[in-house]
C-alpha cells in the first residue's frame, strides 16, 4: 500500500519570527546558564579581610566589655557581651557563606519590598511606646533587652538594593531630572525625615551618603553633585554659626569638651584622655584603665578610644589600614563587576562600610561633633553585625561572577 507524502504548510512571516524568538530566548537561557555553571570563587582577599577584621573586633570587644559587663549586667557576667556578639558574628559569617553563593541577581526582587518594610518599621519606632528610647534617642525596636535592632540598619540595605535596582535599568535616563533625580530624592527625603525624628543624624547622613554615590556612579548630571554639595556644604556652616539650633551643645563641646569635662563635654574628653594614653604602642592588650566606667560607651560608639589606649597609635593605625584595605578592594569588586546591577551594588555596601568607618574615628578622635554611631565589625551590636556580614556576602556573590582581568 502506498503511503501518501503530506506536504508541510508552510509558516507564515509571524510564525518564523515566533519561532526565532523562542530560539534568541532558549539560547540566551542556556548561555546565562552556562556562565552560572561559570561563576569562580569568591574574592579570597576581600573575604579574609572581612574575616580578619571580624576576629580582631571580637577580641577587642571582650578587652573594652568585660568591667561595663560585670559591673552593669544583671547577670554580672564579664563575658556577657562577648558571648552575645560571638553568637551573632557565627550567625553573620553563615549567611556571608551563603549569600556568596547565590546568584546576586536574585536580590533584586527584595528591593522594593525592603524598602517598604524599612519605611513601615522607621514609623513605628518613631511611635512612643512602641520605639525603645535609649540616651533621648528612639532609634529601637524589639523585647526589652532579650532582643533589639536599628530599623535604620534594614534601611540602609534597602537604600542600596533598590537604588542599585532600579538605576541599572534607567542607564541614559538618569541624565533627566524627571527619572535620575526626582525619584531618589523623594525616597531620601522620606527616609531623611522619619529617621530624624527618632533624632539619627548619623544613619541619616549614612544613607544620604550611600543614595549619592549610587546615583553619582548612575550617572546623573554633574550639576546636581555641585548643587548637593554646596547645600550640604551650607547646612554645615549654619549649624557651625548657630543658625540652626540643632546639636548646639554638641558642636560646642565638639570645639573644647574640656570647658564641662564633668557633664556635657564628658564621653568625648575621656575618649581624648584614652586616645592620650596609649601614646605609640599601648598599655598592652587588656590593660586599658578608662574602660573601667570612665569612658561611656567604650564596647560600642567608643570602642576605637580603648583600641587606642591599649594598642598605640601603630595598632589603630593597622585596624585602620586593615579597613582601608577592605573599602579598596571593594571598589575594585565594582569596577570588574560582570554588570551594572553587581557594580552599583558593591559602590553602595562599600560606600556604607567607608562612611560609617570613617563617622566612628572622627567622632571618637574629636574630628567630628559627637553623634551616636558605631564602628563596624568592632561595636557591640549583634543584629548591626550580621547585616553587615551580609552585605559583605553580597560583595563576594558579585566577585565570583567578576569580569576577567587581563594578564600582564
Amino acid at each position: 500500500m502506498a503511503q501518501q507524502k503530506q506536504r508541510r504548510r508552510p509558516m507564515s512571516r509571524e510564525e518564523a519570527l515566533a519561532r526565532q524568538e523562542r530560539q534568541r530566548l532558549r539560547k540566551e537561557k542556556e548561555q546565562e546558564s552556562r556562565e552560572l555553571a561559570r561563576r569562580g570563587p569568591i574574592d579570597l582577599p576581600f573575604c579574609l579581610l572581612v574575616l580578619l577584621l571580624t576576629a580582631v573586633g571580637l577580641v577587642m570587644l571582650l578587652s573594652a566589655s568585660f568591667p561595663s559587663a560585670y559591673y552593669e549586667t544583671k547577670s554580672k557576667d564579664p563575658m556577657y557581651y562577648f558571648v552575645r556578639q560571638g553568637i551573632f558574628a557565627v550567625m553573620g559569617i553563615a549567611a556571608m557563606f551563603l549569600i556568596s553563593k547565590i546568584n546576586y541577581q536574585w536580590f533584586r526582587k527584595f528591593a522594593r519590598p525592603l524598602l517598604y518594610l524599612s519605611v513601615v518599621l522607621l514609623i513605628l519606632v518613631a511611635i512612643p511606646g512602641i520605639g525603645i528610647m535609649r540616651n533621648n534617642a528612639r532609634r529601637w525596636l524589639g523585647f526589652g533587652d532579650l532582643f533589639t535592632f536599628q530599623p535604620s540598619e534594614i534601611a540602609k540595605l534597602a537604600v542600596v538594593l533598590y537604588f542599585s535596582d532600579s538605576i541599572s535599568k534607567k542607564k541614559d535616563k538618569m541624565r533627566t531630572t524627571r527619572y535620575g533625580i526626582v525619584p531618589y530624592l523623594v525616597i531620601l527625603g522620606v527616609l531623611a525625615v522619619l529617621m530624624m525624628l527618632e533624632p539619627h543624624l548619623s544613619g541619616t547622613v549614612l544613607i544620604l551618603s550611600a543614595g549619592a554615590a549610587l546615583m553619582l556612579v548612575g550617572g546623573i548630571n554633574w550639576v546636581w553633585v555641585g548643587a548637593a554639595v554646596g547645600f550640604a556644604g551650607g547646612v554645615a556652616a549654619l549649624m557651625l554659626t548657630g543658625v540652626i539650633s540643632y546639636g548646639q551643645s554638641r558642636i560646642a563641646m565638639w570645639q573644647n569638651p574640656f570647658i564641662d569635662a564633668r557633664g556635657k563635654g564628658y564621653q568625648l574628653s575621656q575618649s581624648l584622655i584614652s586616645i592620650g594614653s596609649g601614646g605609640l604602642l599601648g598599655v598592652g592588650l587588656g590593660k586599658s584603665r578608662q574602660k573601667f566606667l570612665y569612658l561611656p560607651e567604650e564596647h560600642n560608639d567608643f570602642i576605637f578610644a580603648i583600641i587606642c589606649e591599649e594598642l598605640g597609635l601603630i595598632g589603630a593605625g593597622i585596624i585602620m589600614l586593615l579597613f582601608a584595605a577592605l573599602i579598596l578592594r571593594g571598589y575594585w569588586i565594582a569596577l570588574h563587576a560582570r554588570d551594572r546591577f553587581g557594580c552599583l551594588l558593591v559602590v553602595g555596601v562599600t560606600t556604607l562600610i567607608a562612611m560609617q568607618v570613617f563617622l566612628n574615628i572622627g567622632v571618637v578622635t574629636g574630628l567630628l561633633p559627637t553623634t551616636g554611631i558605631s564602628l563596624p565589625f568592632f561595636s557591640y551590636g549583634g543584629t548591626a553585625l550580621s547585616i553587615q556580614l551580609a552585605e559583605m556576602g553580597i560583595v563576594l556573590s558579585v566577585s565570583r561572577q567578576m569580569k576577567p582581568t587581563k594578564a600582564g
